[in-house]
């Protein structure tokens, strides 16, 4: 088997675990251990184990004005992303917020031009204002019936605020990934978030009745912490040396087909013809965004 396919293999696979875990962490939440305590959890367990990994790891020291802009990627990338991404997925579905998580890409387009001052044409404005309506609808009137419209509607403009905050911090460690090793970055930007996480999630996480806790549960919960927070990223680094980023990101695209599937399978959520037109609107959306223009020729 050559690199290429082998690459391809673990990028599906950690597509795969990022599109069950919406309803996997739904099983968990808030019934047995509440969003901030679920993040907490998560967090510790990543910390620990790339610290761990990183005892192997001989590579370059991070300089100390580095330090800061780590601080800040970690509040984005793991602080406000993680905080606002499991909070609002315990107010709203896993179809909505796999589909929300979508518009990731048409945001990291409007952070690279306000911050990386990359230019932005007409077509793609149009793609992220189609891509923009499609997420106002899904977050105004996507929720089902028999749920709590006001609570439904929060959790959709978390799970937005979370898909923002994760394109912020793409932009933001574009230059401190290519700088330093992967796992030394990664270890310090865990230990970091680990200090925004913890005020918020120290007190929920010692509320747990652990004796209690179904075996079921126990796994899940380990299932977050492994294979959502580590095994995926791992896997995504082999990728990444392997495939452009312009080949690994687009399968984010698949990660609400798989969450749909599995969701409706385990009858944890159900479509419905707002959730549809939403959802083709903000494809269309990253579609006309991430779409190269043809080349021409001379």
């Amino acid at each position: 088997m050559n690199t290429r396919v082998l690459a391809l293999i673990t990028v599906s696979i950690a597509t795969l675990i990022y599109g069950v875990t919406y309803t996997i962490a739904k099983d968990i939440m808030p019934l047995y251990i509440k969003p901030y305590g679920l993040i907490l959890l998560r967090v510790i367990g990543a910390t620990a184990v790339f610290w761990f990994l990183g005892l192997f790891v001989t590579s370059k020291k991070i300089e100390k004005g580095d330090y800061k802009k780590i601080l800040l990627a970690a509040f984005f990338g793991v602080g406000l992303n993680m905080l606002t991404f499991f909070k609002g997925l315990s107010l709203t579905s896993p179809i909505s917020a796999s589909v929300m998580m979508v518009t990731s890409p048409m945001l990291v387009l409007l952070f690279s031009s306000l911050l990386l001052k990359e230019k932005l044409v007409r077509r793609k404005i149009i793609g992220v204002i189609i891509g923009l309506i499609g997420t106002i609808i899904l977050i105004v009137y996507g929720s089902n019936q028999s749920t709590d419209q006001n609570s439904s509607n929060l959790g959709n403009f978390l799970v937005f605020i979370n898909a923002a905050s994760y394109g912020l911090y793409l932009v933001l460690v574009k230059k401190l990934i290519a700088k330093y090793n992967p796992i030394v970055f990664i270890k310090w930007l865990y230990l970091f978030g680990l200090l925004f996480v913890t005020p918020f999630g120290l007190i929920e996480l010692t509320e747990v009745s652990w004796a209690i806790m179904p075996t079921s549960i126990y796994l899940k919960a380990g299932f977050i912490v492994l294979f959502t927070t580590c095994i995926t990223y791992l896997f995504n680094l082999f990728a990444l040396s392997k495939l452009k980023p312009t080949s690994v990101s687009v399968f984010i695209y698949l990660q609400p087909l798989i969450a749909t599937i599995y969701a409706l399978i385990v009858g944890s959520d159900s479509l419905n013809k707002t959730k549809i037109i939403a959802a083709l609107l903000i494809f269309l959306g990253v579609f006309i965004v991430t779409k190269q223009a043809p080349k021409s020729s001379k």
